[in-house]
């Protein structure tokens, strides 16, 4: 009798399709089949529109996941994104539009938003729990009504619109068939970007800093960059999405940016998961679904009740999400496949 040990060496040597896992496989294989047999109102405006929400949720997630910080001013973020893409490029308002090309203005865009998400996480690093919510919720509301009230620069409660996707290659990007799979690629990079910081030095690092802050610190870390690099990194992955969004909507006003939108980015987040990057992709699913459909289930003044009861179920049954309800069904599964058969 032989036995076979697995050793590093053996782990080394799996291949990429290995590595890369049958889940990762066969989900990539339907989101790229899926215009294939879904209608322009599905492709944009269920998968487009939830690819976008799932990456503001993963912008979120990467900072309360891995480092322990819940933000409500992730979508603040992708806002400052949105009206960069506003004023820099072209837009219909008569209000700035700059008129710049969408390669100059889209890594401005992203810039702008990953420096304003570092100077959020700055001022909010040095406060835990609750009072990280508040002052990130306060920071919401403040850029909420300065764009409402500042028309000079945010044209006020109008906002700007005639903001397009650009054309190239010969494709107009606005398209719903290429919009969509803009938005699949863009998702994409941005979910193995997060999975893979996660094992990373840094991520581990990041991951122990939420554990312990105060031995990773006598260790000799320096806690407070590593969170705000942390912020930084999610506020890249919130630009990404605040452009989609404003691409997306073909305009951006305060409206995009308040209070309620804020808070629809944490149920999100909370209802998908914060234990792995493919959590807020889930629920950004489940929400986006609701909010399309449970008008025409409830009616439009029921809506919000509904999406309300279901996250309070969710919580209730399962605190981790719909990612803690897969982790309770799965070893069931496992030993039901364990049996022998009749």
């Amino acid at each position: 009798m032989s036995l076979a040990i697995a050793t590093p060496n053996a782990a080394a040597q799996r291949n990429w399709l290995e590595k890369l896992g049958a889940g990762h496989i066969i989900l990539a294989v339907a989101l790229v089949l899926y215009p294939l047999v879904a209608s322009d109102f599905f492709l944009t405006q269920i998968g487009g529109y939830s690819l976008i929400f799932g990456m503001l949720g993963l912008s979120l997630m990467l900072l309360a996941g891995y480092g322990g910080m819940v933000s409500l001013a992730q979508i603040t973020v992708a806002g400052i994104a949105a009206y960069a893409i506003a004023i820099l490029g072209n837009n219909n308002s008569n209000i700035l539009g700059f008129g710049w090309p969408w390669w100059l203005a889209v890594p401005f865009a992203l810039l702008a938003a990953a420096l304003a998400s570092a100077l959020i996480g700055w001022i909010s690093v040095r406060t835990e729990g609750i009072y990280t919510i508040m002052i990130t919720l306060a920071i919401a509301t403040a850029t909420y009504y300065f764009a409402q009230q500042n028309y000079a620069i945010f044209n006020g409660h109008s906002g700007y619109a005639g903001i397009r996707a650009p054309a190239f290659w010969s494709v107009n990007w606005r398209d719903p068939r290429p919009f969509y799979y803009l938005c699949l690629g863009l998702a994409v990079l941005s979910y193995a970007a997060v999975l893979y910081g996660s094992r990373s030095t840094f991520g581990m690092t990041l991951q122990a800093i939420r554990d312990n802050p105060r031995r990773m610190r006598a260790l000799g870390y320096h806690v407070t960059a590593h969170k705000v690099f942390a912020w930084l990194l999610a506020g890249v992955i919130a630009g990404l999405a605040g452009v989609l969004l404003v691409w997306f909507n073909g305009r951006v006003s305060p409206g995009t940016i308040g209070v309620d939108a804020a808070i629809d980015v944490l149920i999100i987040a909370v209802i998908g998961g914060l234990r792995h990057p493919i959590g807020p992709f889930l629920g950004a699913v489940v929400v986006i679904l609701m909010q399309t459909f449970a008008i025409d289930i409830v009616g439009a003044e029921r809506f919000n009740t509904l999406i309300g009861m279901v996250f309070l179920v969710i919580v209730f049954v399962s605190p981790d999400g719909i990612l803690g309800l897969w982790g309770r069904i799965k070893p069931h599964l496992a030993q039901e496949s364990l049996r022998p058969g009749p």
